[in-house]
């Protein structure tokens, strides 16, 4: 492991602009901190035909949140964070979709624990940046009548669905637009957020679970970050992750291991590069959880004669798409190092020692 990010270029002068005040008593990290549940069964997917097992998802969501808060009743751990006046978002990862994306099963066993204790349909929402994306997963066909399933961006590059008065401006490269608003749902109808994030390395940011899905998935104008080898995700990811109300509110993350990608994230284009860990992670704590999620990622590139998620050599960058094929080319210097950013910022804990791993096996 590299030394500390603190040893490494000087961060960007960000600048954050919000009316909103740190609120409530969920704010990441959130109840238990430092505390990641894991719920491994091998039903749970068919790797040959990526078949989802649906009493299975819904078995290891039961365990996995019951060892989360220590409450045996599913409608008790649920009402740890959620009660009948919420208006709830779950935010999902479909960069990747229709090949990784948050599962609709996953996603649509989540919905029904908060109807279950009594969140109306119509005060869920699943929602993402891309339209076209989310439409290739279908999320409609799992959920029950009367959920709401919005986009940000119903074409691409429309602003009407982000916030002007909530906002990150830094200028990374001279870029003409230096601001990235939040997204307008999550400051304005919603009152927590699921959080529903994939395994899947990423080339610039190392890897891509629950604090880039948080952050880079909630704010306009973030792709802004990266040119040519540079990539800023090391900081950038969590200066967003930070903002208000988006950090008061998202309380809650589910971490969908069923399917993962190991190289070529956030895209899986073919199943070359997928795997299936056939797990789910819980917890409140985004840092603790893709601390454990580096390893999962980089345990399988070793296993697979492919460089570290932590190699920021030149000597294995290059431009093209190369790296479509080949996990020992990079497009950019990865920047792994940006959950233990986030760590500073007060969003979780990184230390691995400091890190209580419960594990469920089905």
């Amino acid at each position: 492991m590299p030394a500390a990010a603190a040893s490494l270029p000087e961060t960007p002068k960000y600048r954050i602009v919000s009316p909103f005040q740190p609120t409530g008593r969920f704010g990441m990290p959130g109840l238990y901190p430092g505390s990641v549940v894991s719920v491994k069964a091998e039903k749970s997917i068919d790797p040959q035909t990526e078949a989802v097992d649906t009493p299975t998802v819904a078995e290891m969501i039961r365990r996995g949140m019951a060892a989360l808060t220590g409450e045996a009743a599913a409608r008790d751990a649920w009402r740890k964070f959620f009660v009948p006046a919420d208006v709830v978002g779950i935010k999902v990862n479909c960069s990747g979709a229709p090949g990784i994306c948050s599962h609709p099963v996953v996603v649509a066993e989540i919905v029904r624990n908060l109807v279950a204790i009594d969140v109306k349909p119509s005060q869920i929402y699943i929602y993402e940046r891309f339209r076209n994306q989310m439409d290739t997963v279908n999320y409609d066909r799992y959920v029950p009548e009367g959920v709401n399933i919005v986009a940000a961006e119903n074409s691409r590059n429309q602003m009407n669905g982000y916030d002007p008065r909530a906002y990150v401006e830094v200028d990374f490269f001279g870029e003409e637009d230096t601001r990235s608003n939040l997204v307008r749902q999550v400051s304005e109808r919603f009152t927590k957020i699921i959080n529903v994030p994939n395994m899947k390395d990423h080339g610039a940011a190392g890897v891509t679970g629950c604090l880039k899905n948080i952050a880079y998935g909630n704010f306009s104008n973030v792709a802004r970050s990266h040119r040519n080898e540079k990539t800023n995700t090391l900081s950038f990811i969590g200066t967003l992750a930070k903002v208000e109300p988006l950090r008061s509110i998202t309380a809650l993350h589910v971490m969908d291991g069923l399917r993962g990608v190991w190289h070529g994230g956030p895209f899986s284009p073919t199943r070359k590069f997928r795997f299936y860990p056939r797990q789910l992670m819980f917890g409140t704590d985004p840092v603790a959880m893709d601390r454990l999620l580096i390893d999962i990622i980089d345990n399988k590139r070793k296993a697979e004669g492919a460089t570290s998620v932590w190699d920021r050599s030149m000597a294995n960058v290059q431009r093209g798409r190369g790296y479509s094929d080949n996990p020992n080319i990079q497009r950019f210097i990865r920047e792994t190092g940006h959950i233990e950013f986030a760590a500073k910022l007060g969003l979780g804990v990184y230390d691995r020692s400091r890190i209580q791993l419960k594990e469920i096996q089905l």
